[in-house]
């Protein structure tokens, strides 16, 4: 007997920023925010957690010279 088993998607975490403290959710699928972005940081050993949007954006961008 064959049985398809329809398992939901998981709940949206509530995570804050490590950075900022802005509150913001996360999606473990392919729906979330951070799916489609293009910015990508190593993940570090520090046991921080998420940024939210603005601030992986601006922890990606190159320092200025000085």
């Amino acid at each position: 007997m064959n049985q398809r088993f329809d398992i939901p998607a998981p709940a949206a975490r509530r995570l804050v920023c490590a950075r900022c403290g802005a509150e913001f959710a996360c999606n473990l699928s392919s729906d979330c925010w951070c799916a489609d972005s293009t910015v990508r940081l190593p993940i570090t050993d520090n046991g921080g957690d998420c940024l939210c949007a603005d601030c992986l954006r601006l922890a990606a961008k190159p320092a200025a010279p000085h």
